[in-house]
């Protein structure tokens, strides 16, 4: 796999993920299964694609992330904020609109 665009942790709770990013087509990964898969429940996925959606990113970037610890809403929460700290490394003028979205 080529080398990611950028990688970021985020926490919440007693999980962990470890996020990177990579140019691409929209497609997220989590611990080797995809985002339907990893996370049934609409509500969380929804979570999860929360800060892509706020950038207008959502098919820019692959998403590929290691998750440990915690129930699936910590897991969902340490995603976003990952997800989120990536896209500041990216661009930090997406900040406001990320803030705003919380």
């Amino acid at each position: 796999m080529a080398k990611p665009l950028v990688q970021a942790t985020g926490r919440r709770k007693s999980s962990v993920a470890r996020v990177r990013l990579y140019q691409g087509s929209g497609q997220i990964t989590l611990n080797g299964r995809t985002l339907d898969d990893y996370f049934p429940h609409a509500a969380l996925r929804q979570r999860v694609l929360e800060p892509l959606r706020a950038v207008e990113a959502e098919s820019q970037y692959d998403v590929v992330a290691k998750i440990e610890g915690g129930g699936t809403t910590g897991q969902a929460g340490a995603i976003r904020l990952g997800l989120s700290r990536a896209l500041l490394q990216l661009d930090p003028t997406w900040r406001t609109r990320l803030k705003k979205a919380g």
